[in-house]
């Protein structure tokens, strides 16, 4: 069972009596905790109005794909990127046929073309428009293409006809678009996760961090628990809600955290350091407030406890990921911090690019692991995890994965 919680989905919607139902759909979405944004062609305006939409969904309902202010910033590109999953509902015959031969002449199929994410069509038309030939043939190269086709219903019709190709409901449309973050993949698992910086007190008010602000490891929590882990996340200070269905383990410091961690990661199948784990801690901690007199003032630093390195080294080590943040060569430094640490992989970013990383949600990550590397493109944090996931849970011996749900 999927869920949509936290989701992000872009709702299409194209010219069709239909329209009306994506009113009730944003909202069907929304009771699932998913945040939703709209991008309608201009069919589309002649049978439901933006504003509507808008004020559905609580966000701008995107039109046109020549906005000189939307795309003073890329507007589709980061739409494109925005979404967890796009969804076309009504998706209308015209449509599906620009879709499946890559036209980008809208806004709509500009951003499906853009899109990594996943994307699915909820057709609805006249039922001799469903069953003309040349509409099967473009679904079906669509399903090739690995987009979802999300019905259609059978039943009466607006012009009067009776048969196949109603909208399906926006209740069965919210179920079919949970399912698909659904994946199995590591069912019956155990994975254990880190995520957020780590405070290292200086006195009662005053510590030492970094600016982590844990959206990655909470994303890549979320991807765990929806492909079927028991998932445990250790999380320092960060202002984000504990995710639904995950145990959560708060900590503040480094040895905190390595406390959780090698009590958390008995029996773990997979661990994963996400976290920004301070690399250095106060020698001592002032009782009281340290008061400001000096012009100059030092303190003497410690280093900490290497928690991923510790992991790694365990006699039943779980498969060990770490991330490598940083701001000059890259590849160089994760490869360097793979071998010494003995991983099994490295998830490193460019820090230095303050439009991914930190307090970002976007990244761009470069994966190492020994002998290959590969890049994945700049994508929201979201749709990032889930991919790292599934490429994590590949690299498990493939006897003790489970089949994917299709």
């Amino acid at each position: 069972m999927g869920s949509l919680s936290n989701k992000r989905v872009l709702l299409g919607v194209t010219g069709g009596i239909a329209a009306y139902k994506s009113a009730e759909l944003i909202r069907c979405l929304q009771g699932q905790n998913a945040e939703v944004r709209v991008v309608m062609t201009p069919a589309a305006t002649e049978f439901i109005t933006p504003l509507t939409l808008q004020a559905l969904s609580g966000n701008p309902v995107s039109l046109e794909l020549l906005d000189t202010a939307a795309e003073a910033a890329m507007g589709h590109i980061e739409l494109a990127r925005w979404a967890d999953l796009i969804l076309v509902a009504p998706a209308s015959a015209d449509f599906i046929a620009r879709l499946c031969h890559g036209e980008g002449n809208d806004l709509l199929s500009t951003i499906c073309l853009a899109s990594h994410s996943p994307i699915a069509v909820a057709p609805a038309m006249n039922k001799h428009m469903w069953g003309n030939t040349a509409t099967q043939k473009n679904l079906h190269q669509l399903r090739e293409q690995a987009v979802h086709i999300f019905g259609p219903a059978a039943g009466y019709q607006a012009c009067g006809d009776i048969g196949e190709g109603r909208m399906e409901d926006p209740a069965n449309l919210c179920s079919m678009a949970s399912a698909l973050f659904a994946t199995g993949l590591l069912s019956g698992k155990k994975v254990v996760i880190t995520a957020g910086p780590t405070r290292e007190a200086l006195d009662p008010v005053r510590y030492i961090s970094n600016h982590s602000s844990g959206k990655m490891g909470y994303a890549l929590a979320q991807a765990a628990a929806e492909a079927g882990a028991n998932t445990v996340l250790i999380s320092g200070p960060v202002q984000l809600d504990p995710p639904e269905r995950i145990k959560t383990i708060t900590v503040e410091s480094a040895m905190d955290m390595l406390t959780a961690a090698l009590n958390a990661v008995e029996g773990a199948d997979i661990f994963i350091a996400a976290a920004a784990v301070a690399d250095y801690r106060p020698a001592s901690v002032a009782e009281q407030k340290i008061k400001k007199s000096d012009d100059e003032m030092y303190i003497e630093l410690v280093k900490n406890p290497d928690i991923i390195a510790t992991i790694a080294t365990l006699p039943l080590r779980p498969l060990t990921v770490g991330f490598a943040a940083e701001t000059e060569n890259l590849e160089f430094y994760a490869t360097k911090k793979l071998h010494q640490k003995k991983l099994d992989l490295i998830i490193a970013n460019d820090v230095s690019d303050s439009s991914i990383g930190f307090n970002s949600e976007d990244n761009r990550v470069l994966l190492v692991q020994p002998g290959s590397s590969k890049s994945l493109p700049t994508m929201n944090k979201v749709l990032l995890a889930n991919k790292l996931i599934e490429h994590i849970a590949a690299l498990l011996p493939s006897s003790t994965l489970q089949t994917p749900q299709p």
